[in-house]
């Protein structure tokens, strides 16, 4: 069943797989909302890579690898999916879900490249999906649906996290 988020439309969103508007196969959803997000962040992270090859990496001091790995993978997730499930709750009661979703992941692009100017052109693509399936999920609950972006969100910063840990 498509949400009733979705019911005033898509808007350009409608370019997505339509499983991430629908509220069965939760599972799936997961998977599908995972490999998107994973899948452009490789696609645009390769090409961000390619056209400033020496492009300042995020600096997280001094912190052991442990620590390094649980912010990215725990605390970030946790805390950047209850901030922008918040600002996409009140967007939706004022604008379209749709017009909610590109707002957030600009909204997060743009701080992300606060701290690494390259790094948002590469986020905004998964908080694009986060937002999306947030939005799906909102009228299910703000809990429900933050809890399933933040398993969506840890499972993005896996692959990036071992990375980083790995190259210090």
């Amino acid at each position: 069943m498509i949400s009733p988020a979705w019911t005033p439309g898509r808007g350009p969103l409608r370019i997505l797989p339509g499983l991430l508007f629908r509220t069965e196969r939760i599972w799936l959803q997961l998977v599908v909302a995972w490999a998107l997000a994973l899948g452009g962040s490789i696609l645009l992270g390769s090409a961000v890579g390619a056209l400033v090859p020496h492009a300042e990496q995020p600096d997280f001091g001094h912190a052991s690898s442990g620590v390094v790995f649980t912010l990215i993978v725990l605390f970030s997730p946790v805390v950047e999916t209850i901030m922008m499930g918040a600002v996409v709750a009140l967007l939706m009661r004022f604008i379209a879900a749709w017009q909610a979703v590109l707002v957030s992941a600009a909204l997060w692009g743009v701080l992300h490249s606060l701290s690494t100017p390259t790094w948002g052109l590469v986020i905004w693509w998964p908080f694009l999906i986060f937002s999306t399936v947030f939005a799906t999920w909102r009228p299910s609950g703000f809990w429900r649906a933050a809890a399933l972006v933040a398993v969506i969100h840890m499972a993005q910063n896996i692959g990036p996290a071992t990375a980083i840990v790995m190259n210090r």
